[in-house]
């Protein structure tokens, strides 16, 4: 018998910000590609500017990953890492996976000095606790997505799809995002967070909030006594225009930064 979701204790990472963390940054879903230069433009403006102590990227950084060897031949990618490389020069950056970059691996992300977090992470900001997701595993509505993510979170299913051809790995990726398209062109939108699920994560690592993105609805919801934070996508080559930044303070409420 299959376990409930709704009722099953996810896996934890620990995120403990030290002292010197008085501002943390909170960033998700930026697609990045290089057909949307006007998107990358702004976030490479947003990590050289950005006065936070650490930035925390939750998932979907890029629109697509079929692999870190990838990244030895694409341009594109390699302007990415300099920008990673160059903000983790300066404050702690960690990233998360999503539902379209889970493949990013140490190989990529290790020599950049970017940090790697489970999902979910507990951060402890001061006395602040805010469990960090991706938010891709909450959306139960969507059964052929959570059908596809149980079978390609199994390390033997990656293990054999990195070890195919990089230009076949490409290929699949280019019909997953003709499909994504095409249901974007039909009106269908991404199923939202399951109340249950968010109730009980939230319950079982005694947060205050949580805090995730993958819906594109930036929002604040009530959630039993905390919250659920829902972080926005962004795109500037494409209307309409956004690109936000939930920055958090050690001392006081986060903000909701619009950069456009």
């Amino acid at each position: 018998m299959t376990a409930d979701p709704r009722t099953t204790a996810p896996t934890v990472g620990s995120l403990l910000a030290p002292a010197s963390w008085q501002t943390v940054d909170l960033i998700s879903d930026l697609h990045l590609q290089g057909s949307e230069i006007a998107t990358f433009e702004a976030w490479r403006q947003y990590m050289a500017t950005t006065p936070a102590q650490a930035v925390l990227i939750l998932g979907d950084l890029f629109e697509v990953w079929v692999g870190d060897d990838a990244a030895a031949k694409d341009p594109f990618l390699q302007q990415c890492a300099e920008v990673l490389n160059a903000t983790a020069q300066k404050a702690f950056v960690a990233f998360l996976p999503g539902n379209r970059d889970f493949l990013v691996g140490r190989d990529y992300l290790g020599p950049l000095g970017v940090e790697t977090l489970t999902d979910p992470t507990l951060l402890e900001l001061g006395a602040q606790r805010l469990l960090l997701t991706h938010g891709d595993a909450l959306c139960l509505a969507d059964k052929p997505y959570q059908a596809f993510r149980l079978q390609a979170r199994n390390p033997e299913w990656q293990h054999a799809f990195l070890s195919k051809p990089l230009a076949e790995r490409e290929e699949f990726a280019r019909s997953l995002r003709a499909l994504s398209e095409s249901q974007k062109h039909e009106g269908m939108s991404f199923a939202d967070a399951d109340p249950a699920m968010s109730l009980f994560w939230l319950h079982h690592t005694q947060a205050d909030e949580i805090i995730h993105g993958h819906t594109h609805k930036p929002a604040t919801h009530p959630l039993g006594a905390g919250k659920r934070q829902v972080l926005s996508d962004w795109s500037l080559d494409h209307a309409p225009n956004r690109a936000q930044v939930y920055r958090l303070h050690r001392d006081g409420p986060a903000q909701r930064l619009n950069l456009i």
